[in-house]
């Protein structure tokens, strides 16, 4: 089978086992060479160098990729709300081991509340997009929920990348664009969740509306005020494709099993399937429908679907999709499964039917659709010896750009301490646009210039950074953060006789506070086991003492567990921490630095 346009969119104890971190930068690159040229890392998902891999094969918070495929790469992007700089970008060869190579947006400059000094746009921002290639251009489409449909370009897929142009108004688009460029008749369209924005009450069908329109041959104007397509329960995520001269349609759509509760919320009794529409005659229809993807026995009935089809080199067909939060919530956030699609009565059928009821359901392991490229993974361990920061790292909103450096002091983070924001109306979050409300009023949402990196896989890890505390100044708190539902730190709190004293602060953002810290430096490790984790601190490097409590680490406000860095101040613009490196061990692949 022949694809026009390979445009898929959207739009997922070892803290015992692993030694101490070195107390030295010297001994952390010497250990970075060693890992180098050591067998490469396998863990409980990814590739496992045997020719297969496991799912999840991306085992983090990447949600709504969708992928597409130009000469022998493969590039995918993801979702990420409000995180700065927004949209990530992954390549890989061989639709399993994927390495982080950029954002398309280097901030999310279209709107004032993703700035530092406002940070109210939490879940809004980046949401699920459509990435295209068309006559040497790469494009971008994505809807901000709160601003509308909108479009980026670039020459380079690692940019630069244009600044975004509004195609479609809030008012008629909810989510989820994909586009198709038809090179037979030279029409090029757009499909998009319209919701209930446009509904006419003759439309009796429950759900969500998905509209086509027709753009600009250059993908940048909408031409016709569209034609509805399809109607259906939770009905988006659609991507248009155009196979053997047949249309094919790929919507996720909820099946409610107890209506007690809404689409997306915990209920094992619900499901969100993979449908796909089939039309011989049109874009437009007339359309058939069927499911092709649904929960199965792998994933403990978490719902499967909203993905990207590809074609490897033996064009065999493969299908890339995220778990959802329908049931247990894993507090890595949203990952990448990779599934085998098997094509029957011309319905591509995406997993194995292990239920023979002509639906599929997500493969647990399977061998792999291309040979011959090593184990990688997105980055992870950072020593801060570049003049830009790494791809793994994403800041709370845009960040306060005269308040971090990596040349002041080269070879390390300086974090600058920002006055806190007010707690009022019109900074920080607002109570709904989050997924679990408690300690949402905390000082914590409403600091500027948080960095952080999410975790990887739902096991076990390990993370461990060194700070220099001696810039810190009297009201300043810093240090080391978990957070995605809920946060957690353990750092420095400096009183107002510029005394030093560790502190562990819970979600609620009550504070316990420990011994004073008289020295320059501090070590601070964080290991969990499973969704419980813990807090240590060191001062040389060798001896770890634990502090605090065990706390349950969860997904929440759409995003899973991060681990970063914290810096603010209570009553003005003073102080500073510096961070020397980075290092995270975890159960799965592991990309070394080079």
């Amino acid at each position: 089978m022949e694809i026009s346009r390979l445009v898929v969119v959207h739009a997922l104890v070892l803290a015992c086992a692993f030694s101490c971190k070195s107390n030295s930068k010297g001994n952390a690159e010497n250990n970075a060479t060693s890992k180098n040229i050591a067998k490469a890392q396998i863990g409980s998902f990814g590739d496992q160098g045997d020719g297969t891999y496991i799912n999840p094969i991306l085992n983090a918070d990447y949600p709504d990729s969708d992928i597409e495929q130009v000469g022998d790469t493969y590039y995918m992007i993801t979702s990420k709300q409000h995180m700065s700089p927004g949209m990530p970008i992954l390549e890989s060869k061989d639709m399993v081991n994927w390495t982080n190579v950029g954002h398309v947006f280097e901030s999310l400059s279209w709107a004032p509340e993703y700035n530092w000094d406002r940070m109210n746009g939490y879940s809004f921002g980046t949401w699920a997009g459509d990435l295209a290639y068309h006559e040497g251009t790469w494009y971008c489409y994505q809807i901000d929920y709160q601003h509308g449909l909108m479009v980026a370009t670039a020459k380079d897929i690692k940019g630069p990348w244009s600044k975004p142009i509004i195609m479609l108004p809030k008012a008629k688009v909810l989510d989820d664009p994909a586009v198709f460029w038809d090179t037979e008749t030279r029409k090029a369209y757009i499909i998009v969740n319209t919701a209930g924005k446009q509904k006419s009450p003759d439309n009796k069908i429950e759900g969500n509306e998905n509209r086509i329109y027709e753009m600009s041959w250059d993908g940048t104007k909408i031409l016709d005020e569209g034609k509805l397509v399809y109607t259906g329960m939770g009905a988006e995520a659609a991507k248009i494709y155009k196979i053997d001269g047949t249309w094919y349609i790929f919507l996720a759509q909820w099946t409610m099993g107890d209506r007690s509760t809404k689409p997306g919320v915990k209920n094992p009794k619900n499901d969100r399937k993979q449908i796909v529409l089939r039309s011989k005659e049109s874009i437009y229809g007339p359309y058939e429908v069927k499911t092709v993807l649904e929960k199965g026995t792998a994933f403990n009935n978490r719902s499967a679907s909203q993905g990207a089809l590809m074609q490897a080199p033996d064009k065999s067909w493969w299908y890339m999709h995220q778990l959802i939060q329908n049931d247990t919530i894993p507090f890595q956030g949203r990952p990448q499964c990779l599934e085998p699609v098997n094509w029957v009565d011309g319905w591509p059928i995406i997993g194995i039917d292990e239920d023979n009821d002509g639906i599929g359901e997500p493969v647990k392991q399977h061998k792999k659709p291309i040979d011959g490229y090593p184990i990688t993974a997105p980055g992870s361990d950072d020593d801060f010896s570049s003049s830009k920061l790494g791809f793994q790292w994403e800041w709370n909103h845009n960040p306060r750009n005269t308040h971090w450096s990596l040349t002041e002091r080269p070879g390390w983070l300086r974090l600058k301490a920002s006055k806190i924001l007010p707690n009022e109306k019109g900074y920080g979050p607002n109570i709904n646009e989050w997924t679990n409300n408690d300690g949402s009023d905390s000082d914590f949402w409403r600091a500027s210039n948080t960095l952080s990196q999410r975790i990887m896989g739902t096991t076990t890890g390990i993370a461990v950074a060194k700070f220099d505390i001696s810039g810190m100044q009297s009201h300043q708190l810093a240090g080391f953060v978990r957070y995605g539902g809920v946060f957690n730190l353990l750092g420095v709190e400096v009183d107002e006789n510029g005394k030093k004293h560790l502190f562990y602060m819970d979600p609620m953002a009550q504070k316990t506070q420990g011994p004073e810290i008289t020295g320059n430096d501090l070590y601070v490790r964080t290991s969990n086991n499973s969704n419980q984790a813990t807090y240590e601190y060191s001062l040389d490097g060798e001896t770890y003492r634990r502090f605090g409590p065990t706390f349950t680490i969860a997904f929440g406000k759409w995003t899973g567990d991060r681990l970063g860095f914290f810096s603010w101040n209570e009553k003005e613009d003073a102080g500073y921490i510096d961070v020397d490196w980075f290092t995270y061990d975890y159960d799965g692949p592991k990309a070394t630095k080079s």
